[in-house]
């Protein structure tokens, strides 16, 4: 991907933001809503926005379902607000990554809770991983 490409995504995700919070009066959108990332294609005729949206699943979809039905809006205030030769049609898709990262450190967590705290050898350390160095005598 080009330069330009990444700054017209980072420019789309920061204006993208900006709307939805200050100018997005949907009832659907009460919840934490975030742009998490915009992938542009390369010829800048579309945008792939990705939305993460705190709360269960009916609130995601209600989430989305709002920002999908303000999406001309979006387009038509991104076209004012930015210069650009076109403005990109945007597709709104649920980012999931949060939830996934978080289930993922729930699952570490567990595992070293299950553990033993002391080594095979009843040396009272606790068990640190693999990459554990002893500590320095400095």
């Amino acid at each position: 991907m080009s330069r330009r490409v990444d700054r017209i995504n980072v420019l789309l995700r920061q204006e993208i933001s900006q709307l939805l919070s200050r100018q997005i009066k949907d009832p659907r959108l009460t919840g934490v809503i975030s742009i998490t990332q915009v992938k542009t294609s390369g010829d800048l005729r579309s945008a792939r926005v990705y939305v993460s949206v705190m709360g269960d699943q009916e609130t995601k979809q209600q989430a989305l379902a709002g920002i999908q039905s303000a999406a001309a809006f979006l387009r038509r205030e991104l076209r004012d607000r930015l210069t650009l030769r076109y403005v990109p049609f945007l597709s709104f898709v649920l980012d999931e990554t949060i939830e996934n990262a978080d289930q993922l450190l729930r699952l570490m967590d567990q595992i070293q809770e299950s553990r033993p705290t002391t080594t095979s050898a009843g040396d009272p350390r606790p068990y640190q991983g693999p990459l554990t160095f002893p500590p320095s005598s400095d």
